[in-house]
């Protein structure tokens, strides 16, 4: 992203007012307005929590907040770019999840994007204690330039007697008493327990096999870059976590663009990679781990020997030597999309999941951005298969090629060879399997699950804003069954050849409507196995009923139904009503035979979120 001319201080340019259907968060209740902060030197952060180069504004406006705390008002405007994002609920997660200590304005209308004319994810708006724009800048890398220019506005205006200090608006929010807070990764130990990054909380936690014990805390709990103990070592909203063959712990240390060693057995903190400082273009790519900067890293996996590293910060994978304690750019460009072929030539968009494939011959990762699953042979050549672009999104199951996620975070591999996907912002686990180039979804109703790890038959689940592990049972067509095994079959549905009429069944639960803002609220997708069985009919619509036609020479098979409903919370006096998606997936077995019925109705179920 490239940075803006600063607008000409000359020019005079009355600040548009501050305004947002998602209403202020960070102050305490109270509505903000340009009147109420004239006197201080404004900064408006335009940003949106999927963005990286937004969170890597958030850390360089730290120190400006810190040093001109009694002149200097930061304001954080939300402007969404996934559905997702303009969930205010969302947005209230992602100010706790990223440590955002001033006052936001939810605009998930984009209004004050609109008046502000902004063009770009991030883009920094520099208002004087006047109330005039004096200065605007997109993209990353403005805290120098903007901390200078802050310093002539309180020189200027303290001789003009038009500058105000003293204490801002922020509010903080009170703490909320969770074991885990805005949990990141998952692994699984040798012990059966379970080691968790408290993202939020900026420590590591390990849980008893139960996934709910804590068994012990890594880390201070301050935000900082130090290694140690257990008890004095410091980490900054750490992610990803691999396991190396020596029993000890790789850990991405996002915020802190660095890799950071844990000792199980002692606790004992020490750092592999990074130097603390963000990568910048033109910094060294490669060479000795402890000297070169890093951007970002969200996970790590061990593949070829190496650990590789998901930069989600620059777009790119590297990977780290142990042997050698070197690292380099594996694959990527640092230009950001979707570009499939031999590294040095693919192109990314925020890694953030890795996971090594069960017959270690791929390394999944989800690209985060492209709302895309992705890749890695042996060759180093990047593949996709599932995802089309940055603008792609949804939740759509089916073939790869018509599939969509919503910026997942996530990936595991399953021991059949398929891999479950973390689809993150669909607030669902997803599958896709290789063998038949299909995707389906295997839960829904999770809360921006980030991470997956396999505890037996079951998929342990990180669900980072519940805060919390939840335990699910693997489907059987995930779980490699030995050739003795037996499973029970179910009883196939008689239906008659011809027209077969498919009916959704759905109400909205008690207290809520049908959420229409983004279009038609239901979603309905049918296919079958195999394919013939459906001669007319089949595909996604958005009617919850549908009339099919069943080819008689098919004696047999298994109708695919999905079914997705959104409601909201209908009560005229909530200001922010709270929104739910309800999704099922049927595999219904049918045979088709003369005398069979001919209308098959599909109870769809809606389930409160929160239950």
């Amino acid at each position: 992203m490239n940075a803006a001319s600063p607008v000409p201080r000359r020019a005079r340019v009355r600040a548009p007012e501050l305004i947002g259907k998602g209403g202020w968060l960070n102050t305490g209740g109270k509505e903000l307005t340009l009147a109420d902060l004239r006197g201080k030197c404004v900064v408006v952060d335009f940003w949106t929590f999927c963005c990286v180069n937004c969170l890597h504004v958030l850390d360089e406006l730290r120190e400006l907040e810190e040093k001109h705390r009694d002149t200097v008002v930061v304001i954080g405007v939300h402007s969404p770019k996934f559905v997702h994002e303009a969930d205010h609920r969302a947005v209230v997660d992602a100010v706790e999840r990223y440590g955002v200590e001033h006052p936001v304005l939810d605009d998930p209308e984009l209004a004050t994007w609109k008046q502000y004319a902004v063009r770009a994810w991030p883009t920094l708006v520099v208002i004087d204690p006047e109330g005039y724009v004096v200065a605007q800048h997109a993209g990353e890398g403005h805290a120098h330039a903007i901390a200078r220019l802050v310093e002539e506005l309180e020189a200027e205006h303290e001789a003009k007697g038009t500058l105000r200090r003293g204490d801002g608006p922020y509010v903080p929010p009170e703490p909320e008493p969770t074991v885990l807070r805005f949990p990141g990764k998952a692994l699984p130990l040798p012990s059966g327990t379970f080691l968790v990054s408290d993202t939020t909380r900026h420590q590591l936690v390990e849980l008893a096999a139960d996934g709910e014990t804590v068994v012990r805390r890594i880390g201070s709990g301050a935000r900082g870059f130090a290694d140690g103990t257990g008890e004095t070592a410091s980490f900054s909203e750490p992610q990803g976590l691999a396991l190396l063959d020596d029993g000890s712990v790789v850990v991405a240390d996002t915020v802190n663009h660095a890799l950071r060693r844990l000792d199980p057995a002692t606790g004992e903190v020490t750092t592999l990679a990074g130097t603390g400082r963000q990568w910048w273009q033109g910094s060294p790519t490669s060479g000795p781990a402890r000297e070169v900067d890093l951007s970002s890293p969200w996970d790590v996996a061990v593949f070829g020997g190496r650990v590789w590293i998901a930069m989600a910060g620059v777009h790119q994978l590297w990977t780290y030597d142990p042997a050698q304690r070197t690292v380099a750019v594996a694959a990527g460009t640092t230009n950001e999309g979707l570009v499939d072929g031999p590294g040095p030539e693919a192109w990314f968009a925020q890694p953030s999941g890795l996971a090594v494939s069960a017959d270690g011959d791929r390394l999944w990762l989800a690209d985060s951005e492209t709302s895309a699953l992705r890749w890695v042979d042996r060759d180093g050549a990047v593949h996709t298969a599932v995802g089309t672009g940055l603008f792609d999104f949804g939740h759509r199951d089916g073939a790869a090629e018509q599939a969509l996620f919503q910026h997942p975070l996530g990936v595991t591999a399953l021991p059949d060879g398929s891999v479950a996907v973390s689809d993150t912002y669909n607030h669902a686990l997803r599958r896709y399997d290789p063998a038949t180039g299909e995707v389906t979804t295997l839960a829904t109703d999770l809360r921006e699950p980030s991470d997956a790890v396999l505890a037996g038959d079951d998929i342990v689940v990180v669900e980072s804003a519940r805060h919390r592990l939840t335990r699910l049972r693997l489907p059987e067509e995930a779980v490699q069954v030995a050739s003795v095994a037996h499973r029970t079959q179910r009883a196939a549905t008689d239906v008659a050849p011809g027209t077969l009429r498919l009916d959704v069944v759905f109400q909205a639960p008690k207290g809520q409507k049908l959420d229409t803002r983004y279009g038609p609220s239901t979603r309905l997708l049918v296919s079958s196995t195999p394919p013939e069985l459906i001669l007319k009919g089949e595909g996604a619509d958005t009617d919850l009923s549908r009339t099919i036609e069943l080819d008689p020479a098919v004696p047999e098979g298994v109708l695919h139904v999905s079914a997705m409903a959104a409601s909201c919370d209908d009560d005229p006096a909530n200001e922010y009503p709270a929104c739910h998606v309800h999704q099922q997936d049927w595999g219904v077995p049918v045979r088709v035979t003369e005398g069979g019925a001919d209308r098959l109705p599909l109870v769809l179920a809606g389930m409160d979120e929160d239950a």
